[in-house]
């Protein structure tokens, strides 16, 4: 790598939130002893591979608590352990061997180290024969999880495209098969066989859609196929998606095999009402679907695709009063979520290469990456916010599509400026999330009157803000932000110790936004309490009756 390279890749680096378990800051020559070094190299190379990372990194020169690149007065070069220079000292006791790079150079005046390490592949890279990873701000031993062990043992190995040599065609499901050829044959109207799809046999079929490898059953095949009976031949891995209703309600099913079928009917589960948005300068409400149906249907797509099937785990998709929210087992996979929201980036790898393939030739997933950006597109067209990775974990990835506003500025902006880019429409939904936003971007939509506030505290503007400088009006028609109607009803039941709805109704109802109807608040109301009694778990009903609550702090 060169100067400009070294110097970008160490930017990026230190502009990250926090140290990961695949990129490590230190400082001095006494920040570690070379023991710990050779440790570290070890974590870094296990980490990336959990990561799905090409290399790990160690930097000396950075402050590992304030990320301030503050130089080092570290050098491999003249680095001992004993008589034996320290590079060829940690590369014998290294196993497997990994060529992990040497850089050292200045950056504005400051000497760095870097060490770009490889990503340990077949098996965790040890160090004295031990297998180190990093877990929080700690560097531990590997052997204590055995999940990530059974990761970067299965890194380069294509589960889904196993063959089952007891399986037989009697274990797909004869309808799933139907289906999945005129799915298949849907995609290939230009292909020069098309009119010869009908006449194949279903093994040819198979094959040529590539679930099936010459004639052999695949764990694909189970999945997207498979009869129900067949999930034994999937085991200890599952491929079922468990469908939970966290509402007023309770309920909860599991699907599995055929796949290709089952998330129809995990989408009929699902409750998509009708949501209305009252604009200010339209006469009728603006109605549209709580969800989109392609978007849900791309989000379980995209978790059967992408799911980490050594981890055992289910899929679940969990339908909220506001939400829904999907996550499978395994990171993401190639790159960022953030990557693919303007459409213009493809997948360079997948975990499940001959699944992915398979779901392709199917029309269930996108092979160049588009599903993320049609997400973000559906939900910007229907004024609600945009899906998010936020909750996600190293090892789970958690999308959530929202069928409920946040924010009514934000939903009104969106309905009465069509014209807004979607780079746009993404910074005023981080905006609404209260999520950091950098200044340029800060300065620029306050430029174009689409946010106010200070810097860490902006709030989507107001329309009225536009059009009147009545400061009183401004404020009767603003939207508060929900925590501020929270403390109040909290307030006034610590200072009545009881209340009913009516009380709360009576307290709120002249403080919300002027822009609503009475109907609109009171639901505003509603959905208030249920979250503080079901979420916060701030207050509860005492009363018997669901009709005439009585609200008190829950101790």
């Amino acid at each position: 790598m060169n100067n400009l390279q070294l110097h970008t890749l160490l930017e990026e680096f230190v502009a990250l939130p926090s140290e990961t378990n695949w990129v490590e800051f230190k400082m001095g020559a006494k920040s570690t002893t070379n023991e710990q070094k050779g440790e570290y190299i070890s974590a870094m190379s296990n980490g990336a591979a959990i990561a799905n990372k090409p290399f790990g990194y160690i930097v000396w020169g950075v402050e590992d608590n304030t990320q301030i690149i503050k130089g080092t007065n570290f050098t491999f070069q003249n680095a001992k352990e004993g008589n034996q220079d320290l590079e060829l000292w940690i590369r014998n006791l290294l196993h497997p061997k990994i060529n992990f790079e040497i850089f050292e150079f200045e950056y504005k005046g400051k000497h760095i180290v870097l060490l770009r390490i490889p990503a340990a592949k077949y098996e965790p890279t040890h160090f004295k024969k031990m297998a180190y990873i990093r877990i929080g701000s700690n560097k531990t031993d590997l052997r204590n999880f055995p999940e990530y062990i059974r990761i970067i043992y299965n890194s380069q190995d294509d589960w889904s495209a196993k063959a089952i040599e007891q399986a037989t065609i009697n274990d797909l499901d004869p309808e799933a098969i139907r289906v999945a050829r005129g799915k298949y044959k849907e995609g290939k109207t230009r292909a020069s066989y098309y009119d010869k799809i009908d006449n194949w046999t279903d093994e040819e079929f198979l094959d040529k859609a590539k679930i099936n490898i010459n004639g052999k059953i695949t764990n694909t095949s189970i999945i997207l196929l498979g009869k129900e009976e067949a999930t034994h031949f999937l085991l200890p891995s599952l491929a079922e998606i468990t469908w939970k209703l966290e509402t007023e309600e309770k309920a909860y099913e599991h699907f599995g095999p055929p796949l290709l079928l089952n998330t129809t009917t995990v989408l009929n589960q699902i409750r998509n009402v009708k949501y209305k948005f009252f604009p200010d300068n339209e006469l009728l409400a603006t109605t549209v679907n709580k969800y989109d149906t392609r978007s849900i249907l791309e989000a379980m797509h995209n978790c059967i695709a992408h799911q980490d099937y050594s981890l055992n785990s289910r899929i679940i998709v969990t339908e909220k009063v506001d939400k829904l929210i999907f996550s499978n087992a395994g990171s993401f996979y190639a790159g960022n979520p953030e990557d693919y929201t303007k459409g213009d980036k493809t997948p360079e790898k997948y975990r499940n290469h001959w699944l992915a393939q398979a779901m392709v030739s199917l029309g269930m997933i996108d092979r160049l990456g588009y599903g993320i950006h049609t997400m973000y597109v559906a939900q910007r067209e229907r004024f609600f916010p945009l899906p998010d990775y936020q909750l996600s974990e190293p090892q789970k990835v958690v999308l959530q599509i929202y069928g409920h506003a946040i924010d009514e500025n934000y939903s009104k902006l969106l309905i009465e400026r069509k014209d807004l880019s979607l780079d746009k429409v993404v910074l005023l939904d981080k905006v609404q999330k209260k999520q950091d936003i950098n200044e340029a971007a800060s300065k620029m939509l306050k430029k174009e009157n689409l946010i106010e506030g200070r810097k860490h505290a902006y709030y989507v503007a107001a329309s009225v803000a536009e059009v009147t400088n009545d400061k009183a009006t401004y404020i009767k028609n603003k939207a508060f932000d929900k925590g501020y109607y929270k403390a109040l009803i909290i307030e006034f039941i610590t200072q009545y110790k009881q209340v009913s709805r009516e009380d709360i109704d009576n307290l709120l109802l002249d403080k919300l936004s002027n822009i609503l109807t009475e109907e609109q608040k009171r639901t505003k109301i509603r959905n208030l309490l249920y979250e503080m009694s079901k979420k916060d778990s701030t207050i509860f009903n005492q009363s018997t009756s669901t009709v005439k609550p009585i609200w008190v702090l829950k101790k």
